[in-house]
């Protein structure tokens, strides 16, 4: 019988009961744990002799936690599991300390061979060399920190009587990347007042600061990105973020936002569940003064205009079977825009697939996280609302306003608009010089 106790974290209990199982089977003991903080007590406590560890944890990700665990002990003997990785995420955790990389789901086999490597890996681990490299992260970790600073200031800033807010506890959220139609995992972290909201692009560690001037491209959807690292398709979530208050969050994630049904409901639910926490600091906002217009040739055009609260209202108008629709809202509580705008999902049309699909884009468009348009009527679902096509623009107006750094007071005014227009909107608010 093997005496070798193994420590399995993962927060799939289902992961976590059949990995057991199996090395069980094979004579080890095993414990195992569902979030970092917890396999770090538990490592401490029990110096178990090999470790399965997931790369997404809802309090911390699985790098984070295999770095604390290198910490505590430099010979730890850690195999890191995905079901959602890449190649650089492999390569990361490796140079981290790691001493195997897994894709789930293993087999029998897998788990097995992959226990008793580590078993050699941790009777060979130099200390010295282990110990050099932690305190080395240590402190890109520290530097990575203090990056961490809040959005650009605006001369339209005023003190709110809002608190600023964050979440009560990390959580992770699985789901597909609407256009690059990989699976991906984003881990969401509370962060202290006055810090602002951040993208942290996993497995590089690169922080995107979520504003205007991050935005690298408006095609289909709204992509952050800073020093080649971007982030696709944000504006769902921030749309959720801008309409609960959020003020502070941390946002860990590889490559895109998942998009989940295509809508910002699912993100409202975790918001819900996981609980919102007001900070001790009031919240500053971006209140209108004075109107701003943008128009091209056509009908399109968008105005913001002064208003006490955040209204906006939307005029669609697409061909046959969508038609003209118009659709206006006042965010008067979280309540009432989970409600009314975000269950609205993203829509496309059966002529663009193949030109999407040429372009690398809609690649997760699955029957279930769109609406699919074909020329007499919708083909995949049953609309949520008669006006779901204009409200979903609603969703993600307030999405991208949001980058604009701070919550918006004011009124906005859209007709036939896209992403485009408004970033371009967002920029011509927050430019240095007013006319």
């Amino acid at each position: 019988m093997n005496e070798k106790l193994v420590l399995i974290i993962d927060d799939e209990p289902g992961i976590l009961a059949t990995l057991s199982g199996v090395l069980n089977d094979e004579g080890y003991r095993t414990l195992t744990a569902e979030s970092g903080e917890e396999a770090v007590s538990l490592y401490r406590e029990h110096r178990p002799d090999v470790v399965f560890l997931d790369i997404w944890l809802p309090d911390r990700d699985g790098l984070e936690t295999l770095e604390a665990l290198r910490e505590a002990d430099p010979a730890a003997a850690v195999v890191m599991m995905s079901g959602h990785g890449t190649a650089t995420t492999a390569v990361k955790a490796i140079k981290m300390g790691a001493c195997d990389y897994v894709e789930k789901p293993l087999s029998y086999e897998q788990a097995v061979s992959a226990a008793a490597g580590a078993c050699r890996f941790r009777e060979k681990a130099s200390a010295d060399g282990v110990l050099a490299a932690a305190a080395e992260l240590r402190e890109a970790r520290t530097e990575t920190e203090r990056h961490l600073s809040p959005p650009p200031e605006t001369p339209l800033l005023r003190l709110s009587r809002e608190p600023q807010r964050t979440i009560q506890h990390s959580t992770v959220i699985y789901g597909l990347g609407l256009h690059s139609g990989r699976q991906t995992g984003m881990v969401l972290q509370p962060l202290p007042p006055d810090t602002g909201i951040h993208l942290l692009t996993l497995p590089s560690g690169a922080i995107i600061p979520v504003h205007a001037a991050s935005v690298a491209d408006t095609d289909h959807a709204t992509t952050l990105a800073k020093n080649g690292d971007e982030i696709r398709t944000v504006e769902h979530l921030l749309s959720a973020l801008h309409a609960y208050g959020i003020t502070n969050l941390l946002i860990k994630v590889h490559g895109e936002i998942p998009v989940l049904d295509g809508s910002a409901l699912e993100f409202c639910k975790t918001l819900d569940e996981i609980g919102i926490v007001a900070q001790p600091s009031r919240r500053r906002e971006v209140v209108i003064d004075r109107r701003y217009e943008l128009s091209s040739e056509g009908e399109k055009s968008i105005v913001l205009e002064p208003f006490d609260g955040l209204a906006v209202s939307y005029l669609l108008r697409y061909p046959p079977p969508i038609g003209e629709q118009y659709c206006a809202f006042i965010l008067t509580d979280a309540e009432t825009y989970k409600r009314e705008i975000a269950p609205a999902r993203t829509f496309g049309f059966m002529r663009d697939l193949k030109m999407m699909n040429q372009l690398g884009l809609g690649s997760g468009g699955r029957l279930d996280n769109f609406i699919l348009v074909g020329e007499d009527n919708v083909i995949n679902t049953k609309l949520r609302f008669p006006d779901e096509f204009a409200r979903h623009k609603i969703l993600d107006l307030i999405g991208d306003l949001y980058l604009l750094g701070y919550p918006l007071r004011g009124r906005v005014t859209a007709r036939l608009t896209g992403h485009s227009d408004n970033i371009a909107m967002v920029r011509k608010v927050l430019e240095p010089t007013r006319s």
